[in-house]
């Protein structure tokens, strides 16, 4: 472990401080110049469409009755601490992961604020083909979507890294 914050992962913090602040600044955008279920079409598959989501990703329990906030928040709270914790563990070198992480934790927090001030996640990135939408997202869906897609290639990248060290360990042991 690290022996200060400085060598530590929390040097990448200021990604999340990044991702919050976009994430809110286009939501209130949203929120003042949008009504629900307005939409602009900025490309021919894609608009910017004001929808509420009570659930979680993919509207996942959105007609769950209320209680779902609940287990939202508690989940991005715990996920977001024990980031946190990690990011305290490993050095400032881990780019990669260190970046997944904070991605994370950013667009958890950028949700969770939705959640307990609005009782919703406000969406509007709204891409499409024809009549079939994907379902409508924002910042903090698609920073915590790049931070999840980053944590899965590092578990690659870092496999592959460590047969090659050990390989190359054996080879210097072989030669002495």
């Amino acid at each position: 472990m690290p022996s200060n914050w400085k060598e530590s992962g929390l040097r990448w913090y200021w990604v999340v401080v990044l991702v919050f602040i976009a994430d809110q600044v286009s939501k209130q955008w949203v929120l003042a110049n949008f009504e629900l279920y307005e939409s602009i079409k900025l490309l021919p598959i894609f608009s910017f469409t004001y929808v509420r989501n009570y659930g979680a990703a993919f509207s996942f329990l959105s007609d769950a009755g209320g209680w779902q906030k609940w287990l939202f928040t508690f989940i991005a709270i715990g996920f977001s601490t024990l980031l946190t914790i990690w990011l305290r563990k490993q050095p400032t070198q881990m780019w990669r992961l260190n970046l997944a992480y904070t991605l994370v934790i950013g667009g958890a927090l950028g949700n969770l604020i939705d959640r307990l001030q609005h009782g919703f996640v406000v969406d509007f990135i709204d891409f499409y083909w024809n009549k079939s939408h994907f379902p409508a997202f924002n910042i903090a869906d698609s920073a915590i979507c790049v931070g999840a897609a980053l944590i899965i290639i590092d578990s690659f990248i870092s496999d592959r890294d460590e047969k090659r060290n050990k390989a190359q360990d054996k080879k210097s042991t072989a030669k002495e």
